[in-house]
């Protein structure tokens, strides 16, 4: 009683700690094995670092000494690795490390059992230390996997030998690179093919457990055979497995089965195995009603996608996309679009793929895909009578997507000259369809129209004077934009005074791009989640072909033509020649300071680890300011400005936060940290992407957030930065600008719907009222000046 009573109520600060250490080293040393377990037991539930220092170098001792019982071994086996867990500084094994894992070959089961918990912890973290486990642990399995159902009575669960331990022994075996011992390795690949063949054999039970225990160890083998990658029989036998399992009937089956088999497509001799299994997956992705399975049945495609089944895939996906759940799209979208870049037979279908995606899933269409198809045209020139052609067809349609107006804009502006030889699309339809879109647009986009006609002027001069009308009318010059409104202006002036000779000059077609990594890939990169495979792994076994010509990336950065950039209204006229047209397509953002850009970073720094500081005294300040609006600059200081750019859509939102360097000097350790405190936390669920880790002088990197509204909520998610600068640890706390009005959804009804519902909101619980005082002191005359200024500007507007 006494020791419950310590576990469950005494805190591990408490001063009564000293006390209890006493009594416990009374009892490790009693021999007394049940005061020895209690002892142990108290010691692991309360886990304190002062119980860590003063037990870590006695617990081992105990662990290996011959005499102690079998008991007592296990779990003094699980608290040492309790308290590894909780101070891994203090807890060195140093020359107890060969007994320890020689406890591998102990006559017990329970003690093997608890051992390899805590032997696979160690092996993680100092790998070389522990490299002798890997006999021992091969020799273990063998003898288990070999064994009868009746040879481990007490160990055997519904007639499958000890499946906890061998689920252990495969896990750890995966912390380490196949044997090198030619005897050691052959046994273990025996092992493989005896787990793989008694997985054919009918079951000895048609009890749920049986199977579990079986599937369970198969998993674990199929994922060892998986990690080593070097014996094409297993890894072929092992996909052959797994594709029995993609229509069985559990749906967790299916969704392991799918999962494994992305990994196993990354490998070049299981490759062609994978492949076999198309039809099926492709069904699984149209038929499955867990989304989850849907999302690794698209991972599998993808993985498995080379130049032989590009076309299929790629239209299996297209069409899955337009039922594709919400949480999914935006992932879908960037690999149908890096696929159709990778495998592209020929440009035309490269350009009829993306303008799909954009008119199928545009509001998932990130600006790096329209950015991609943008700079492969321009780098191709046998594609770009095709594409002009292509997008002027789709922008025809009565509805078409923001994004879709985008690569019009840019495509026509660029080469319209291609395709204005038919009267379907002279140069004046080529305007008026462009113009019409304009209005429906967003302010980047009008901009980035604006400059497609400054374009036009040069491409086809009898549309110089329609375009002259358009730019001098009051909705341009004297916009309540300052961007649009200096553009116009500028592009007006420009047009009017430059010759035909300066006016070419000016507006040249755009340069090539250089060949870079694609951003689209990038990004994927960084998306990939919990349970996703690598990426990285499926883009370097995947190298067939490489990018398509033109792969450059500049992005936001490479802007044509604009006089001035959507960032920085004051930008002189005179960098017109040397800018290029995308930087019409920048992320918008609410200042002058040209930080916000991409950026790159390295993978080698470790994060700091102090605590995150307590937020800003100005945190409540900044956050006012987003209330009504969702793109601006949510912090700058002499190092560091954050933007910030969010969109939201019912209960679920998205938020890019842009980290700019604005000294010369590298960001080190650049970490990056949003929780929710105290009753936040099931009220919103946020999601982070990591971000990277360095930080160039004059750069900048972006950092994606999914937010979930669960319930109504007051408080502000908080964001946490870390980073060196010179060496100096800089800590600072912001509130998220998160709040209840962002999840809100307009309805639209007739004044006799609104005042029916009015009148049922008549029960007590749907009716609440606060009153609070207010911060600041009211001026009644001025508030009475208001009013009555308001009354005469609604009287204005309604008479």
């Amino acid at each position: 009683m006494g020791y419950l009573f310590i576990s469950v109520l005494v805190n591990s600060n408490s001063e009564l700690i000293r006390l209890i250490n006493n009594a416990i080293k009374n009892d490790l040393s009693s021999r007394n094995p049940t005061f020895m377990c209690l002892a142990l037991h108290c010691i692991a539930n309360v886990g304190s670092r002062e119980m860590a220092e003063a037990f870590a170098s006695e617990i081992p001792r105990i662990l290996v000494a011959g005499d102690t019982m079998d008991s007592v071994k296990q779990s003094a086996a699980l608290c040492l690795l309790r308290l590894y867990k909780t101070s891994p500084d203090l807890v060195l094994m140093g020359e107890w490390t060969s007994r320890v894992v020689h406890l591998l070959n102990d006559q017990h089961m329970g003690v093997v059992t608890a051992a390899i918990s805590l032997i696979t912890c160690l092996s993680q973290k100092n790998p070389d230390e522990f490299k002798t486990c890997v006999s021992l642990a091969v020799s273990r399995l063998s003898r288990i996997v070999s064994s009868a159902s009746t040879d481990l009575q007490d160990y055997t669960y519904y007639f499958v030998p000890a499946p906890w331990l061998s689920c252990k022994l495969l896990r750890l075996l995966q912390c380490y690179p196949p044997p090198e011992d030619g005897a050691v390795k052959g046994r273990l690949v025996e092992c493989l093919e005896t787990i793989l063949n008694k997985a054919q054999e009918p079951p000895k039970s048609k009890k749920v457990q049986h199977s579990n225990a079986k599937n369970a160890i198969l998993f674990e083998a199929i994922s060892l055979i998986i990690h080593y990658d070097s014996e094409p029989n297993l890894l072929v036998r092992a996909c052959n497995q797994l594709g029995q399992f993609l229509q069985h009937r559990e749906t967790n089956l299916r969704y392991l089965a799918l999962e494994s088999m992305c990994t196993l497509a990354s490998s070049e001799f299981s490759h062609e195995a994978v492949k076999t299994h198309i039809e099926t997956v492709i069904n699984a992705l149209k038929t499955e009603r867990d989304v989850s399975v849907r999302q690794r049945a698209a991972d599998l495609l993808y993985a498995m996608c080379d130049r032989s089944n590009a076309k299929q895939i790629v239209a299996e996906m297209l069409s899955y996309l337009e039922t594709a759940d919400y949480s999914i799209r935006e992932e879908m979208v960037l690999k149908v679009a890096i696929l159709a870049e990778k495998y592209a037979v020929d440009y035309s279908w490269y350009v009829d793929t993306i303008l799909n995606l954009i008119r199928i899933a545009g509001d998932y269409v990130s600006e790096e895909v329209w950015y991609r198809v943008i700079q492969i045209v321009i780098n191709r020139d046998d594609v770009q009578g095709y594409a002009a052609k292509t997008v002027f067809e789709a922008l025809q349609a009565p509805a078409c997507h923001e994004n879709m107006v985008k690569v019009g804009g840019y495509i026509l502006g660029e080469f319209g000259n291609l395709i204005a030889g038919d009267p379907r699309s002279s140069p004046l339809v080529q305007f008026n369809l462009l113009h019409s879109k304009f209005h429906l647009c967003s302010v980047p986009t009008r901009a980035l129209l604006l400059s497609a006609y400054i374009k036009f002027i040069n491409l086809f001069p009898e549309t110089k004077t329609t375009i002259q009308e358009v730019l001098r009318c009051d909705s341009q010059i004297r916009n309540s934009d300052v961007e649009l409104q200096q553009r116009a202006v500028e592009y007006l002036k420009l047009s009017s005074i430059a010759s035909t000779d300066v006016l070419a000059t000016v507006l040249e077609e755009m340069p090539p791009f250089p060949e870079r990594e694609s951003s689209i890939l990038a990004k994927l990169k960084k998306k990939k989640g919990p349970g996703a495979v690598s990426v990285t792994e499926l883009e370097d076994s995947k190298r067939e072909g490489g990018e398509l010509n033109g792969g450059g990336d500049r992005g936001p950065d490479t802007a044509a033509m604009a006089a001035s950039n959507a960032a920085g209204p004051a930008t002189s006229s005179a960098s017109v020649n040397d800018d290029g047209f995308l930087r019409d397509l920048e992320q918008p953002t609410e200042t002058s300071d040209s930080l916000l850009v991409e950026g790159s970073g390295d993978l080698d720094s470790a994060p700091p680890s102090e605590d995150p500081a307590p937020p800003l005294s100005e945190a409540d300040e900044l956050l006012d300011k987003f209330v009504c609006k969702n793109n601006g600059v949510l912090f700058e200081n002499q190092l560091l400005q954050i933007g910030i750019k969010s969109e939201y859509r019912q209960n679920l939102g998205r938020m890019y936060l842009f980290y700019g360097n604005k000294t010369s000097v590298q960001f080190a350790s650049f970490t990056t940290s949003v929780s929710c405190p105290g009753e936040l936390q099931p009220q919103l669920n946020v999601q982070t992407k990591p971000v990277e880790p360095l930080v160039e002088g004059g750069a900048q990197i972006q950092q994606v957030l999914n937010i979930e509204c669960l319930t109504d909520f007051s408080d502000a998610p908080l964001l946490n930065i870390k980073f060196r600068y010179g060496g100096a640890l800089q800590n600072l706390t912001l509130k998220l600008p998160v709040t209840i009005n962002k999840f809100f959804q307009p309805t639209e009804m007739t004044s006799h719907d609104f005042f029916q519902r009015w009148k049922q909101l008549s029960q007590p619980q749907q009716e609440a009222q606060k009153i609070f005082k207010a911060s600041l002191s009211m001026d009644t005359e001025v508030l009475k000046a208001k009013v009555h200024l308001l009354t005469h500007v609604l009287g204005a507007v309604f008479s």
